[in-house]
């Protein structure tokens, strides 16, 4: 006796699957490509009234950090300190925000486990 699958299962489930396989590939190619070029982007922000600004590759290594002598107070070293925290701190959140929205752009929206950034 020969059992009858529905419509739409047998033969062609496996060519969905290496569409779907192929398709992921192609995501993943594409997150690793947006990926690298990001880590390459420079990202500058200013705080204080540029008294501190922070430049840093999308990689999160600093390049550059630069501090006004104005913002050089020896009476009030902790607020140096706050605006230099405050501008790495400024600048992290950037590169995370334009990671995520071109991620979020290559992958329209979806999580897809393992293929993070």
């Amino acid at each position: 006796m020969k059992s009858r699958l529905p419509k739409g299962y047998g033969s062609g489930q496996a060519t969905n699957m290496s569409q779907i396989a192929k398709q992921a590939q192609k995501i993943q190619e594409e997150m690793e490509k947006v990926s690298a070029e990001l880590d390459q982007k420079e990202y500058t922000v200013s705080t204080g009234g540029n008294a501190v600004t922070v430049t840093m590759l999308g990689k999160m290594e600093i390049t550059n950090l630069t501090i006004s002598p104005e913002a050089i107070d020896p009476e009030d070293p902790e607020m140096l300190t706050d605006m230099i925290t405050g501008a790495v701190n400024e600048v992290i959140r950037s590169i995370n925000a334009d990671k995520e929205e071109k991620m979020n752009a290559v992958t329209g929206g979806l999580s897809l486990p393992g293929m993070g950034f």
